[in-house]
């Protein structure tokens, strides 16, 4: 049913799915907790949990005049999630009637998991290019020969020190062709590329074929999830410095990196250029700087966001929010730039640019700020800080207060370690938690630093409930050395808060058959994006080997 109270258009299943096949901009906005969105939802939808909405659409929608279509699993959320944009400054906002399960009603298809068109494009890319893999066994005994190879990490240097393959380095995917010839100055050597899963490896093994290195290279066949199965220990904790690429190097990756760009059609804009994108008000621009983090830190162009290129391509819908948007890479190199842009023009649904920056440009330095969305109007929360609140849970433990802490960053992290005596719940069960709290109870937010534990708090506010934040968050009680706990027996919603790859899981029983689920989930996405209302706007150009196929999985239905 349609809320009462609406006050912006009502959208059917029908009319979004012309809109999503229409030309212009649109960004489908998803406002659920992040592990019920992925549960079930609509492919194009960006997930941006309500919670956590005013740390998350500044960047996702930077543009306020998008068109914006809100949704969720029944249309219980979106009417506050609308109130919210309009007290931002959103202009152009419409919802979906009856949400995701309205949409599957009317026959569309429905997804589950997250980043999941990023992971799609990587299984139509195998599909379509042919790209080479090797099992475990395969690669076991190479090694146990001591045959001419090199294994390469695609993901994050955070996920590689979780997690490694035994002798494996860490050089996400977008730095590959950067860095590959100083680890495999060998024709003869061959490249083993290997991620969590499938598409990191897939995409990574595939940007060093079409980057021209001379090497034979592979995808290791669904990852370290398959090293597990087959009864495998994996490495913890390792790090190094990524090896620095020699002038000679750099310069034959430039010329492969501009071809690859090129054949796919990716343009490049001078300043002159970028500076009428800067002052187009009708169009939506994202600026990303796709190095890796310390250069970005040490000096990046004024007002442009870092997003790795490897997890630019991997995952999209973390960074970009507005399909049909103009999207402007750039770097210093003419390597990682070029070869992630030809990915985004692969993936589809963007004008994807290249810049490269005058030697004499203007920078700045530091991490990419963090942007909180706040009403005028709106009251916010106060603080406590650490010593405080320890003063305040001794005072409970003796029985002179009533207080509750809840954590509501990251399940997987409360479990490791927390505040001791804190509760975990995901931001958007908490108004339901709190009507059940004897009246008088005193509240607490928490999280990582405490920046979403105050939007949290002051979006209880409204509610009517009088909610502090911690300051400093978690880190602060940390470093301050006060009473820790671990555990997931005070975890109150289960997995609403995130979707937990099989590596969340301690049970090897578990662990091992949410692995499988997983690889046939990606191996079946294929499959789904045949079916009506999966629109995409993929663009594998020059790779089809059987043009209808091709045909048939990216039609937009």
């Amino acid at each position: 049913m349609t809320h009462p109270n609406a006050l912006a258009p009502i959208l059917s299943p029908d009319d979004l799915h012309t809109a999503l096949n229409a030309q212009g901009e649109l960004a489908v906005i998803d406002v659920r907790d992040l592990g019920v969105f992925a549960r079930k939802h609509v492919l194009a939808a960006t997930p941006a949990p309500l919670a956590h909405l005013a740390l998350v659409i500044g960047h996702l929608v930077p543009r306020l005049d998008t068109p914006i279509v809100l949704t969720d699993l029944d249309e219980s959320l979106v009417h506050t999630a609308r109130e919210r944009l309009r007290e931002w400054g959103y202009s152009r906002i419409s919802i979906l009637a009856g949400g995701t399960l309205a949409w599957e009603a009317a026959g569309f298809e429905v997804f589950s998991g997250v980043n999941v068109l990023s992971k799609a494009f990587g299984e139509i890319v195998e599909h379509e290019a042919g790209t080479p893999h090797i099992d475990v066994a395969s690669l076991r005994e190479r090694i146990a020969r001591r045959d001419n190879l090199v294994i390469v990490d695609g993901r994050t240097p955070e996920e590689f020190k979780n997690f490694s393959l035994p002798g494996a380095y860490s050089v996400p995917n977008a730095e590959l062709p950067y860095r590959i010839r100083e680890l495999a100055p060998d024709p003869e050597t061959l490249v083993v590329v290997n991620c969590a899963g499938r598409t990191r490896s897939i995409i990574g093994a595939q940007t060093l074929i079409d980057a021209g290195v001379p090497n034979p290279v592979v995808s290791l066949k669904d990852g370290t999830m398959s090293w597990l199965l087959d009864g495998h220990a994996l490495d913890q904790g390792r790090e190094h410095a990524l090896p620095e690429p020699s002038a000679e190097n750099v310069a034959a990756a430039r010329v492969n990196a501009a071809a690859f760009a090129k054949k796919v059609g990716v343009r490049t804009i001078d300043d002159q250029g970028l500076a009428a994108f800067e002052n187009d008000a009708s169009r939506t621009l994202y600026r990303f700087d796709v190095r890796n983090a310390a250069e970005y830190r040490a000096g990046h162009l004024v007002g442009w966001r870092w997003a790795p290129g490897g997890q630019l391509v991997q995952a999209t819908d973390e960074y970009i929010g507005t399909r049909g948007a103009r999207v402007v890479l750039a770097d210093w190199d003419g390597v990682r730039a070029p070869t992630t842009a030809a990915w985004l023009a692969q993936l589809g649904g963007f004008e994807v640019y290249l810049h490269r920056p005058a030697a004499n440009a203007p920078l700045e330095t530091g991490d990419t700020p963090r942007r909180i969305l706040r009403a005028a109007t709106a009251k916010q929360a106060q603080w406590i800080d650490v010593q405080s609140l320890h003063a305040v849970t001794q005072a409970t433990s003796a029985g002179r207060q009533t207080l509750k802490v809840f954590d509501v960053e990251k399940s997987v992290a409360f479990r490791d370690k927390h505040i001791a005596g804190a509760q975990f719940a995901a931001a958007g069960r908490l108004p339901a938690l709190l009507a059940d709290l004897t009246p008088g109870t005193a509240i607490v937010i928490t999280s990582s630093d405490g920046v979403l534990a105050q939007v949290v708090a002051t979006e209880l506010l409204r509610h009517g409930y009088a909610a502090r934040a911690v300051l400093g968050g978690n880190r602060a009680w940390f470093d301050a050395q006060l009473p820790t706990a671990s555990g997931s027996e005070h975890i109150l919603t289960g997995e609403d808060d995130a979707w937990h790859s099989g590596y969340a899981y301690t049970e090897e029983d578990q662990r091992h058959a949410a692995f499988r689920a997983y690889l046939d989930w990606e191996v079946g996405l294929v499959e789904q994006l045949a079916q009506p209302g999966a629109v995409t706007a993929f663009n594998v150009r020059g790779r089809a080997r059987d043009g209808d196929r091709r045909a048939a999985i990216t039609a937009t239905a």
